[in-house]
């Protein structure tokens, strides 16, 4: 879609009617997908956000400024909406936001970095979206790893923090594509499946908070097309990036 192109009548008042009922789901399918006793919390008044992840997170950040809040530094993504709606709605809080993602990353290119762009970082809250590239470099990258070895590393990288900074909180988001986007095929449902599953079921074991991702972006598809959301099926629009941003600031309990 153009985004000066204008929708026709009928259209519009669908989009608009059906819009209220899309945030509306959010806190439904947020909680669904977590423990009771993962319950939506605030980082603390002092505190450290640090993002991981591979191109989706890294949104064409500038890679050369990495000091805390800079706007260049965060992307033209989901981070970027998350940085600014929290340091626009909580200035008496003192946050420190770092996007460390890289486009192409998988698990274990993390976990080649992660002293430098995890753990010296020291982060209070630390949000990790992997494994869209895990899976999709099988079909097009000649990648040999399987959604066991996702699993694997993912765990092992999990793991390593904590027993670096056994206080921190851990979010996790589900790997996701989007039926319908131009370099989605008919692979994706059951090849993405386990890895999907893989970083659910990890969350759990590590106490995390859980986005899921990829049920938002189906019922995002009530709404409008892959077209609007994410054209490729991978890399999200400006309204895609919004929507990832408002999961995760419900899943922290933010209004």
């Amino acid at each position: 879609m153009q985004p000066n192109t204008p929708l026709p009548r009928r259209s519009f008042l669908k989009r608009a009617a059906l819009a209220p009922a899309l945030m509306a789901a959010l806190p439904q399918l947020v909680a669904a997908a977590n423990k009771p006793e993962t319950r939506p919390q605030l980082p603390p008044e002092e505190a450290t956000i640090l993002f991981q992840g591979d191109s989706i997170t890294d949104a064409g950040r500038d890679k050369g400024r990495y000091y805390p809040n800079d706007a260049s530094g965060m992307g033209l993504g989901y981070v970027h909406h998350i940085t600014t709606h929290l340091l626009g709605r909580y200035p008496e809080r003192h946050y420190r936001f770092y996007n460390r993602g890289i486009s192409g990353n998988k698990v274990f290119q993390l976990a080649d970095r992660w002293a430098d762009d995890c753990l010296q970082l020291r982060p209070d809250t630390l949000s990790i979206l992997i494994g869209v590239n895990d899976y999709w470099h099988t079909l097009s990258h000649s990648y040999k790893g399987t959604a066991e070895v996702y699993e694997n590393d993912y765990r092992a990288l999990l793991k390593t923090t904590k027993e670096s900074l056994p206080e921190v909180r851990l979010i996790i988001a589900e790997p996701f594509y989007v039926e319908g986007g131009s370099a989605i095929d008919g692979r994706w449902a059951e090849g993405l499946l386990p890895y999907r599953k893989a970083a659910r079921q990890i969350a759990a074991d590590f106490g995390a908070v859980f986005i899921p991702l990829h049920s938002i972006f189906e019922k995002a598809l009530e709404q409008a097309p892959a077209s609007y959301w994410c054209p490729d099926g991978v890399h999200p629009s400006l309204a895609g990036s919004y929507l990832m941003a408002a999961a995760w600031l419900e899943a922290l309990g933010v209004k």
